[in-house]
């Protein structure tokens, strides 16, 4: 039987010392039928020389440039558009991936196609690291509903899937400045079905508190918000509300203002949530 080829993608913009860590782990992986396409969104810090010289020591790798900074969301996509592998998963450029990935994720997906079970793309643990420190490990569920994401991002950053359901729920949206893989889950569970586990830890996931991620900005997530919530939510006020409230979990460290609890409840009755966004003011 044929081993069908996997496209990791990596959007990248002036970290040229994190991205080499981060191809790093993608070379090293136990399985070697992929192709690795790393983005460079118009970087000006040495990434173009990095890539010239990696891509010429390893064939799997395919080097695209923005010619001016585009984001995430439109490298994602370019790279997504050029990929030749049947399977596609992705990496940001300041996190890793451990050796065994790509082929636990290959064989879980075989797994669930052996047995019928309906999947429309996989996920895995993470590992958190902290500092070049682990500091523990994700406790994701084991299945995820379209639902499950109005709560929170059960999912994380990054699925398995294969191309054509990352093209046929229409790709990351570029409008949006934060929560693009949220909103695109929300439309793959939409139109393919649950999200399932492969319950191992396989994604490095660095949170290092000094670490620019877009996430931790409270502007874009606000705005994010108001985007999704028009999206997907444009007659279900329960549904706004209970998208409003991931705006202010924890890990973004947003506090819930004195008008954010006003247009709370101006989208209805709803004291148990109500009494939650005011705890999380405190």
């Amino acid at each position: 039987m044929r081993i069908l080829t996997i496209s990791v993608y990596i959007p990248t913009r002036n970290r040229v010392d994190l991205l080499a860590a981060a191809v790093r782990s993608v070379l090293a992986q136990d399985c070697s039928n992929f192709e690795l396409i790393v983005v460079d969104d118009a970087s000006n810090d040495g990434t173009a020389s990095f890539l010239e010289s990696t891509a010429s020591e390893d064939k799997r790798i395919r080097v695209i440039r923005n010619d001016s900074p585009r984001g995430a969301p439109a490298s994602r996509n370019r790279a997504i558009t050029q990929a030749i592998g049947d399977f596609i998963t992705g990496l940001d450029d300041d996190d890793e991936f451990e050796p065994q990935r790509l082929g636990a994720l290959h064989e879980s997906w075989a797994s669930f196609a052996r047995y019928n079970v309906p999947v429309s793309c996989i996920f895995a643990q993470d590992v958190f690291v902290s500092d070049g420190k682990d500091i523990g490990v994700s406790k994701k569920r084991g299945a995820v509903e379209f639902a499950d994401l109005i709560e929170t991002n059960h999912i994380g950053n990054q699925i398995f899937a294969p191309k054509s359901v990352f093209e046929g729920a229409g790709l990351f949206d570029e409008r949006l400045p934060a929560w693009q893989d949220l909103e695109l889950f929300m439309r793959i569970v939409k139109r393919f079905g649950t999200a399932r586990l492969l319950d191992m830890p396989l994604y490095r996931f660095d949170v290092t508190p000094s670490r620019d991620r877009i996430s931790s900005k409270q502007d874009k997530v606000r705005a994010a918000y108001k985007l999704v919530s028009d999206m997907h939510f444009s007659e279900n006020p329960r549904g706004r509300q209970r998208l409003m409230l991931q705006v202010f979990s924890p890990y973004y460290g947003i506090r819930p203002t004195l008008k954010d609890t006003a247009d709370f409840a101006g989208l209805g009755l709803w004291p148990r949530g109500l009494a939650s966004l005011i705890k999380k003011m405190f």
